[in-house]
């Protein structure tokens, strides 16, 4: 609505916003900030996919620093390899991922959401009979096993475990069990293998049994 000004103006005054508008603004969290030096781990990816290994850097930044509060969690990761085939979306994967990484929060969801990734061509067994749908897929069970070690995620089980179920696996069924196995419904890993009359998971540990 216009309003006709009749007297002459002398000043002006930017006008403030309600109170009730103020109060629906949304503010976002500070991000994390980063030290000069940071503590991380490099991991080898090799798959039969490619004569060049990957190799992955996670950095981590201590939070609360000297008090019982004091934790590591992932601040960055870093992609190398020999092969450029992947150059341009593991750049934007690293950068996304360490975007999110800085964000702060519950992160953990990207575990689930990068070994949910399929290849469409197919994906690969790894040393030992172990499959991965894809490279993000082990990309992802890269960053699990970091936030496992850092104390951010809890495997369902711990390594001696699932490597005592392997092993009992190649025994019964063979040394390539995990290549004959099923389709897991919580990993995607066809990895389902039946020990004791029982569904296991020799991937991720899931067990029909409990």
């Amino acid at each position: 609505m216009s309003i006709k000004i009749e007297k002459k103006i002398t000043g002006y005054a930017v006008a403030k916003p309600e109170d009730e508008q103020e109060s629906n603004v949304a503010h976002i969290a500070p991000l994390l900030e980063r030290d000069d030096i940071l503590e991380g781990n490099t991991y080898k990816i090799k798959t039969p996919n490619s004569d060049h290994a990957m190799y992955i850097t996670i950095n981590d930044v201590v939070i609360n620093h000297g008090t019982p509060d004091e934790h590591r969690r992932p601040f960055e990761v870093f992609i190398n390899s020999k092969n450029m085939e992947h150059f341009m979306w593991i750049v934007a994967l690293t950068r996304i991922t360490s975007a999110i990484f800085r964000k702060g929060g519950d992160i953990t969801f990207l575990v689930e959401e990068l070994k949910a990734v399929f290849d469409p061509r197919g994906g690969y067994y790894k040393k030992g009979g172990r499959y991965m749908p894809s490279i993000v897929a082990e990309i992802g069970e890269v960053i699990q096993q970091h936030l496992i070690s850092i104390g951010m995620m809890e495997g369902q089980l711990n390594n001696a475990e699932l490597q005592a179920k392997r092993l009992e696996a190649e025994e019964k069924l063979g040394a390539d069990a995990m290549a004959k196995g099923n389709q897991c419904d919580k990993c995607g890993a066809m990895a389902v293998v039946r020990l004791d009359n029982c569904d296991c998971c020799l991937e991720c540990g899931d067990s029909k049994c409990g």
